[in-house]
């Protein structure tokens, strides 16, 4: 559960981002909730420059990393920053500078915050079977962006009665820390006569964002009829539920019969596009089954069963459970699993990280590290294998190794949360605690922890007093920190 205080804080300093944003509560359990500001307005020009939000999105994204459970798996963070940027290629959006944030838990949600942050639950994808499907509500959020519905909606507020805003956020921060029910019988008290008027711009702007999405998926080669496909999933969801059990994307993003009728009405103007199963996509699928799996035991039992039957695709089933048994310390039945697949391509990273993960299952980390290093020489930089490269290196006692190693990628990834802890942690155990203190400083500035950024440089500087450079660095640190918490005050 989120602290209240703490959200108060971003909520105070983030009031303008969650006009836009999805907040998740509950986060010290699966299920978490929603609240949302309804997009407010609409304006042939925008409030606010490009440069403002992209500040705000950012001051948001660490806020919001400090609260929720993320995800620390390289892979599929490639897989779907890539696709993001597949599909930003071919939108609408001008400022094309995109921060994507991936949350640990199995509902079906997707936000976008203005200043181009992207995020999804790695639940979404086990609702999307196909990677079509996934990339109609990628492509939906980046609408959003491309369509300024932030800016446009600030805009619209300020003409509504000034009693809205400061209403509305506290009824918000009722549904995050008491409960939906709780927050949205504030919310009805307090201005039910705004967020009926909110409310129906907020489903002008859902409109819209499905004909820009839409034009993003044609023009990027996909199935436009993906979308109604995946909008019709969704909504016969709702029927089988109970309203508080509703898909948390479909709280904020309302779907009706006349939606999804537009939606398929548009997309019957294109041809159906038939393609087979990606396969990239299908074994990110398998990897999210497995992390959102109560116990790998169960994970096994589930893949076992697509195999007796007719998976979507047997390769990636197969894939699912070399991590399943992996995980459950069947390595021996794990790798005769792969080597069942890796023949058809010899070059995936997936495969060649699973063998490494099971190399190291097998308490063989020199041999996962010789064979990750002979990849990285082909693929220099690859931020996949070199993390789990490090891994390797750290559990085969050469931490001074992976601390090498990990310095080098930083300058490439300077924005992974997880590269900096995993960086401290190897640097702790080869002795180098001053730098230990500047990567823990900089994982805590991407968690939006400012104060305990700051404590660590200044635990760094103490032990760098004789060298010069270092504490002339580490003095910049200082005052960088102390300019994100002034920019957070402007906000």
């Amino acid at each position: 559960m989120f602290n209240l205080s703490g959200l108060m804080v971003l909520a105070r300093h983030l009031i303008l981002a969650i006009g836009f944003s999805s907040i998740v509560a509950n986060t010290g359990s699966a299920n978490t909730e929603e609240f949302t500001l309804p997009n407010l307005g609409e304006s042939s020009t925008s409030m606010f420059s490009s440069e403002f939000e992209y500040q705000l999105g950012r001051a948001w994204l660490r806020a919001f990393r400090g609260q929720v459970p993320t995800i620390d798996d390289p892979l599929l963070f490639d897989y779907v920053e890539n696709l993001i940027y597949m599909l930003v290629s071919h939108s609408r959006l001008e400022d094309r500078r995109i921060d994507l944030v991936i949350v640990d838990n199995p509902t079906m949600n997707a936000f976008a915050v203005p200043g181009g942050v992207i995020g999804i639950h790695n639940g979404l994808l086990l609702w999307a079977e196909t990677e079509d499907e996934f990339a109609t509500v990628l492509a939906h959020e980046i609408a959003h962006l491309s369509q300024r519905h932030f800016s446009r909606g600030v805009e619209y507020q300020q003409k509504l009665q000034p009693l809205t805003l400061a209403a509305m956020l506290a009824s918000f921060v009722l549904m995050a820390t008491t409960g939906a029910d709780v927050g949205m019988a504030a919310l009805s008290a307090t201005q039910a006569a705004a967020q009926n008027s909110a409310l129906s711009y907020s489903r002008s702007n859902e409109q819209e964002a499905d004909r820009v999405g839409m034009q993003t998926i044609i023009d990027a080669d996909m199935d436009p009829h993906a979308a109604p496909v995946m909008f019709e999933r969704m909504l016969r969801t709702t029927r089988y539920s109970a309203s508080e059990q509703m898909p948390e994307f479909l709280r904020s993003h309302p779907l009706s019969e006349n939606r999804i009728a537009d939606t398929r009405n548009r997309a019957r103007k294109y041809p159906k596009k038939v393609r087979d199963p990606d396969l990239n996509y299908q074994l990110m699928r398998a990897r999210v089954i497995t992390e959102l799996s109560e116990t790998p035991v169960l994970a096994v039992a589930r893949f076992q069963g697509e195999l007796d039957g007719t998976p979507y695709s047997r390769e990636a089933a197969t894939y699912g459970l070399v991590l399943a048994l992996t995980a459950s310390g069947r390595a021996d039945e794990a790798g005769v699993e792969l080597d069942s697949i890796w023949s058809n391509s010899p070059d995936r990273l997936e495969y060649i990280i699973a063998d490494a993960d099971i190399d190291m299952a097998r308490n063989k980390p020199d041999q996962a590290a010789k064979k990750l290093a002979r990849r990285l020489a082909v693929s220099p930089g690859n931020h996949p294998l070199t993390m789990s490269y490090a891994r390797a290196l750290m559990k085969n006692q050469q931490p001074h190794i992976a601390a090498e190693v990990l310095v080098k990628q930083s300058k490439r990834w300077p924005d992974d949360p997880s590269l900096w802890y995993l960086l401290a942690e190897v640097q702790g155990l080869s002795g180098n605690i001053a730098e230990l203190h500047q990567s823990r400083a900089e994982y805590f500035i991407l968690k939006g922890s400012l104060g305990d950024a700051k404590k660590q440089l200044t635990y760094a500087l103490k032990l760098t007093q004789g060298n010069y450079l270092v504490s002339a660095k580490i003095h910049q640190r200082l005052v960088d920190v102390a300019r994100m918490q002034e920019r957070m005050e402007e906000f």
